[in-house]
């Protein structure tokens, strides 16, 4: 079990070192002035809606761009707690694994509109995978050694007679 949870701990931080990139500098310029942005990063933007056909990035709904807010205010600190939980082994990180994981909210419209192009899902599919596979790993301790409370282990002993 414990090599399982080192390489979904690697998948992992894969993954959040893309988000901690992708959400501040081309998920942003849905709500903040495309002027703000390097030209490379704007052109960059819209290569990706054109080439995948990203209706929720063209048509900025309004409950998509409130959900750029919430991912840029609450869900990117997460995605930098994560990074770190990974790295220094914290046993807290199973917890916000479980928090970051229910952060994944639009995948459901992208499913149910039937706006979304087989290539838009091809896109979106790894992260819907990776918000199981993070629910998942939430459910597991960071290590393998008995959880304690204070310095007693956190199972009650046997009495002895």
């Amino acid at each position: 079990m414990g090599i399982l949870c080192k390489v979904v701990d690697m998948l992992l931080l894969v993954a959040f070192m893309v988000m901690l990139v992708a959400g501040p500098l081309i998920d942003a310029q849905l709500v903040l002035p495309e002027t703000t942005f390097p030209e490379v990063l704007v052109r960059l933007k819209q290569q990706y809606t054109e080439e995948y056909q990203d209706y929720l990035m063209v048509e900025k709904p309004h409950f998509f761009v409130a959900l750029v807010w919430l991912e840029l205010i609450f869900q990117w600190p997460l995605v930098l707690l994560n990074i770190y939980g990974i790295l220094a082994s914290k046993h807290w990180f199973h917890t916000t694994c479980l928090i970051w994981c229910l952060c994944y909210y639009c995948h459901g419209e992208l499913m149910g509109s039937q706006k979304a192009s087989d290539k838009l899902l091809t896109v979106y599919s790894p992260f819907m995978g990776l918000g199981v596979l993070a629910f998942l790993r939430g459910l597991v301790p960071i290590s393998g050694k008995a959880q304690t409370i204070g310095k007693r282990p956190a199972m009650a002993r046997e009495k002895r007679a």
